[in-house]
């Protein structure tokens, strides 16, 4: 003997689903409906971004000109901090060698380190009046304009 095939079910007879019980807003629209919409108003262009076509070339100049600021800084007390540690390593006798009285070569040359930073932060004051500020002022000024 056969088993009763299931009757099937009607959409009347489906439980309704999560998202059906949710409170709906005062629109009749669910919560999650407005998730995948653009906003219905655009907002306004902040002044220094640069046009939708792509970035200026006093932008582009801007950032050439910072990031090889930042370069030469970090370069100068980098490389002679690593110049001091490569010293250190591998010419012991020549950072033990006195200079005057109790002072050694590297004793000298580590404490040489903070006129070196002086240096770095001078180049980078320097670098940035004579190249990186009149492009931001003169971006400021065209935002400014537009």
């Amino acid at each position: 003997m056969r088993a009763p095939s299931p009757t099937p079910l009607r959409a009347s007879s489906v439980p309704p689903s999560p998202a059906r019980l949710r409170p709906r807003k005062e629109n009749g629209m669910p919560h999650h409906a407005h998730a995948h919409r653009a906003p219905a108003h655009r907002l306004p262009r902040h002044p220094d971004l640069p046009p939708p076509g792509g970035p200026s070339h006093d932008l582009v100049a801007l950032r050439t000109a910072y990031r090889r600021q930042r370069r030469v800084a970090t370069l100068t007390a980098l490389g002679y901090f690593t110049l001091f540690l490569l010293l250190s390593a591998y010419a012991p006798a020549l950072m033990n060698r006195a200079v005057t009285g109790g002072l050694s070569s590297g004793l000298l040359i580590g404490l040489c380190q903070f006129p070196v930073m002086c240096v770095a932060l001078f180049l980078y004051e320097y670098t940035a009046r004579r190249r990186v500020d009149p492009l931001a002022h003169r971006l400021r000024r065209q935002g400014r304009r537009a």
